[in-house]
């Protein structure tokens, strides 16, 4: 049974730090692309950041330079170190397989399996 969990969330206040992780099972996802996704209330989800099985990573330009993903394969974990944090970045965050047809920045409609996500709150 695939679960993932995602877990970290906060109140912070702008400036601050979170560092979100994720337990995956179930699901060999060592040999995928994981990713960090947000949505914001009333908004599509969003793909923020990617880290490859190799640990490569890539960034939308608003969290580039405060975000970093990574990942530890043999716990079956991934993380999002969040740094500065701003309003803007109030959000569910979620981890996943990166699907076929995400991309980096580019809004999509959420379908199939998601655990259950972590709210993240930045106050001004």
């Amino acid at each position: 049974q695939v679960q993932l969990v995602e877990s970290g969330g906060a109140l912070v206040q702008a400036g601050g730090s979170l560092r979100l992780s994720c337990a995956t099972s179930g699901r060999i996802f060592s040999r995928e692309d994981m990713g960090w996704y947000r949505q914001a209330p009333g908004k599509l989800r969003d793909l923020v950041a990617t880290v490859s099985t190799s640990g490569d990573t890539t960034y939308e330009d608003p969290v580039k330079g405060r975000f970093t993903a990574s990942r530890d394969n043999a716990k079956g974990m991934v993380y999002l170190q969040m740094n500065n944090l701003k309003p803007e970045d109030t959000a569910v965050y979620y981890c996943n397989a990166v699907g076929p047809n995400h991309r980096v920045g580019k809004p999509f409609y959420a379908v199939g399996y998601w655990g259950q996500g972590t709210q993240v709150t930045v106050s001004s």
